[in-house]
């Protein structure tokens, strides 16, 4: 490589990194909610607090969410046969970041839940909870979609918790 195309390879670099802070708080502008997605695998359980969670389809009922492909657990829940998705209620936002540091085991640790028929956790409060059977994993850059077919699922009326521009905010009565 000549000496201008590392110079104009390195500004590139550069350009990349603002454009991906820029486009990070672009995107921070849509409020989503917050979920917990769960996953035995191995003989375990695994979860992760994510805010990718949307609804692919009513029939057959199918929703996803993304899980990026350096997370810890990200072979445990795109080889597992399925995943659960805890939508969380507005006053649950510490185990809403809970399920962000830890070792597997100590993510449950202290964490009101009930075991699902299929084996799976879900978190006790929750405004919502969807029950799903892996149907698909689609790569997507540095995240893996995982679409599930919804298998059994329960809701209830208080608000949600949410998240807008990296500030968690209830949604909704």
């Amino acid at each position: 490589m000549r000496k201008t195309e590392t110079m104009n390879a390195d500004a590139h670099l550069n350009l990349e990194t603002l454009n991906h802070a820029a486009l990070k708080r672009a995107m921070g502008c849509f409020a989503t909610g917050i979920a917990v997605v769960t996953t035995q695998y191995e003989g375990g359980d695994f979860g992760m607090t994510c805010n990718s969670f949307n609804t692919v389809s009513l029939d057959p009922p199918m929703v996803l969410w993304s899980v990026q492909k350096t997370a810890s657990s990200h072979a445990a829940f795109t080889r597992s046969s399925g995943y659960s998705v805890s939508l969380l209620a507005a006053d649950q936002r510490d185990i809403a970041m809970h399920f962000t540091r830890g070792t597997p085991a100590e993510r449950f640790s202290g964490v009101a839940t009930h075991r699902l028929d299929s084996g799976r956790i879900v978190v006790d409060g929750a405004v919502a909870w969807f029950d799903c059977a892996l149907d698909n994993v689609v790569p997507a850059g540095d995240h893996d979609v995982l679409i599930g077919r919804v298998l059994d699922f329960a809701s209830n009326d208080r608000p949600a918790l949410g998240y807008l521009r990296g500030q968690f905010m209830e949604l909704g009565a």
